[in-house]
């Protein structure tokens, strides 16, 4: 479990108010509260912290290359730079590093965690933009779709969002495996399509360009379609992947084994160059795979905005559930939501509520089977309000807060019946 630790930073003045400022991240992270409060501030200091602990785990960069500069240039990138104040702080600890940025003393430190080191397991993290609409309109044109197979997703377009950029380049890898013979969507009779550089929809026996589709199938489609392709990836044997990996990852694997055992290098190589076949003996197998580990993702870290974006109700729900399904599919994945829905969390009640009732009783019913139910202790819920991040789990009914879902309701059904007083006694 990791945990994380945000003070004056943006719209976060004082933080979480318990465990000295310190919140959990857990197998599932959830983030709610009004526009503008901090969730997406919240998410992408995760994905940051995430990404520079795996980083510095692979030994791309060393801790004492670290500075503030480089921390703020990481931030830059996903449009956090003029969130820093003079007094920020900001703390993170995994299980392979752990991170200090304090403005106030000009300070940026890192350093190992040795003890918890051991349980670390390689994630590849995905932020998965609110913005994710614009793929599926890029993708559905052919003339956008050639540039980008041919020139490599967004790379000459800055004015795309960095968050989009990366996205895009999991969406046309996850359209080329998974929609190219359809893939399913929750709304009825409903499935994506990409052939011939463009992506299309079935719809009750009509096809729909992805351009016309709603915009509720805009949304939902990179979203679930990348989810699955990367939940699937992680759990890919290791040895099946070193020929995917990027040049870059392959000439590092190289200098480090090679300072290691010359030989281990040169069957890492053959590996490579000829895949798994070429390795005869299973103790070579096995001592590649264990040393890979270091290298090549085994787990998926999701974070996702606005999963209900432009979504009824009923799909919410299957989106949510299907979403914890794949964060259910391999050892160490985590789901980090933010979300505005009352839907979205009550979903996620019942999966919580199911596991509970799975463990007392053995039994469940269709809709919450063993890889839809989450146990309450692997959730984290956080309401953001006002500068300060506060925990939404109700420990009594070991569920989340049902006022923080919908306290708007409240709200609404007071106005309501307020609105009835004023009329008169014949007319009410």
């Amino acid at each position: 479990m990791s945990r994380i630790k945000i003070k004056n930073f943006g719209p976060i003045r004082e933080g979480f108010l318990e465990n000295e400022g310190w919140m959990d991240v857990k197998k599932v992270t959830v983030l709610i509260g009004d526009q503008g409060t901090g969730k997406s501030t919240v998410a992408k200091l995760i994905s940051i912290f995430s990404w520079l602990e795996k980083t510095l785990f692979k030994k791309f960069v060393s801790v004492e290359q670290l500075n503030i500069q480089v921390f703020k240039s990481l931030c830059k990138q996903q449009e956090l730079e003029e969130y820093f104040s003079e007094n920020s702080f900001l703390g993170y600890e995994g299980d392979a590093f752990k991170f200090e940025c304090d403005v106030t003393k000009n300070k940026f430190k890192g350093e190992a965690c040795h003890i918890e080191c051991s349980r670390y397991i390689l994630p590849k993290i995905q932020y998965v933009s609110a913005a994710r609409n614009l793929l599926t309109i890029l993708y559905s044109i052919p003339s956008q779709s050639d540039f980008i197979e041919k020139q490599g997703a967004f790379i000459n377009r800055d004015t795309i969002p960095f968050m989009v950029k990366d996205l895009s380049n999991e969406y046309w890898k996850a359209l080329a495996e998974l929609a190219k013979n359809g893939f399913p969507l929750p709304v009825k009779d409903t499935s994506v399509y990409h052939k011939d550089h463009c992506t299309f929809i079935r719809t009750k026996g009509k096809v729909i360009p992805m351009s016309s589709a709603s915009s509720g199938i805009q949304s939902i489609t990179p979203l679930l379609l990348v989810s699955h392709f990367l939940s699937e990836e992680v759990k890919t044997q290791l040895l099946d992947k070193v020929r995917k990996i990027s040049d870059r990852e392959k000439n590092q694997i190289v200098q480090d084994f090679t300072r290691e055992d010359a030989a281990l290098a040169e069957k890492f190589i053959q590996l490579y160059n000829f895949g798994k076949g070429i390795l005869t003996k299973a103790e070579d197998r096995d001592l590649l795979s264990e040393k890979l580990k270091k290298y090549i993702p085994s787990s998926f870290m999701n974070i996702v905005e606005e999963p209900e974006q432009n979504l009824f109700p009923n799909s919410q729900q299957k989106v949510i559930n299907s979403l914890i399904e794949y964060n259910n599919s391999a050892k160490g994945n985590k789901l980090i939501i933010s979300t505005h829905s009352p839907y979205i969390l009550s979903s996620l009640n019942n999966s919580i509520l199911a596991e509970e009732v799975f463990e007392k009783t053995g039994k469940s019913i269709d809709a919450y089977g063993k890889d839809k139910r989450v146990a309450f202790a692997d959730v984290s819920a956080y309401q953001l309000d006002d500068g300060r991040i506060y925990d939404i789990k109700d420990y009594e009914t070991n569920l989340i807060n049902a006022e923080a879902i919908d306290s708007c309701s409240d709200v609404i059904n007071s106005d309501f019946d307020q609105l009835l007083d004023l009329m008169p006694d014949n007319e009410a």
